[in-house]
């Protein structure tokens, strides 16, 4: 099911690189920009996140943690976060369930590779209301980080 603008959103409770757990009410009173990616270490994912992690004092300006999902391990998130030196928290979404609750989710993606996280970007905000919600067809293209910030400035 495709979420929306004006949706409650799903909650989020994953562990992080760094082992410890999060949940998206830790960020309540915060607007926070929720991240999906299909695989670390590879070429549009790593773009992806090093382009936030050097436009990072652009969305704390306006108000917003950013946190970014995988499927992958936390472990090999933790290896990921650390050499790409990313700024912001890495969430293991193994077992597919934060993924699929978002509508950002491949069932089969490349090389037959199952449960894979769709490239998606959602703006979530204070009251955990989804102001933004992009979810792509292509794990080639990146979403609209524009689009992304436009939200984020009307929720100042």
């Amino acid at each position: 099911m495709a979420l929306k603008v004006g949706d409650k959103a799903p909650s989020i409770k994953l562990f992080a690189s760094d082992k410890k757990e999060v949940n998206l009410k830790d960020y309540k009173g915060k607007n926070v920009v929720v991240l999906f990616f299909p695989l670390a270490f590879t070429g549009v994912c790593t773009a992806e996140l090093c382009s936030m992690r050097d436009d990072i004092a652009a969305y704390q300006g306006l108000d917003a943690q950013i946190v970014a999902i995988s499927v992958d391990s936390l472990f090999t998130l933790d290896k990921f976060k650390a050499e790409q030196n990313l700024n912001f928290a890495l969430l293991s979404d193994f077992n597919k369930k934060t993924s699929k609750a978002y509508g950002a989710y491949y069932d089969t993606f490349v090389f037959g590779m199952k449960g894979v996280s769709r490239r998606s970007a959602f703006v979530v905000d204070k009251k955990g209301i989804i102001r933004y919600a992009e979810v792509l067809e292509s794990a080639g293209d990146l979403p609209n980080f524009e689009a992304v910030k436009a939200t984020l400035k009307t929720l100042k």
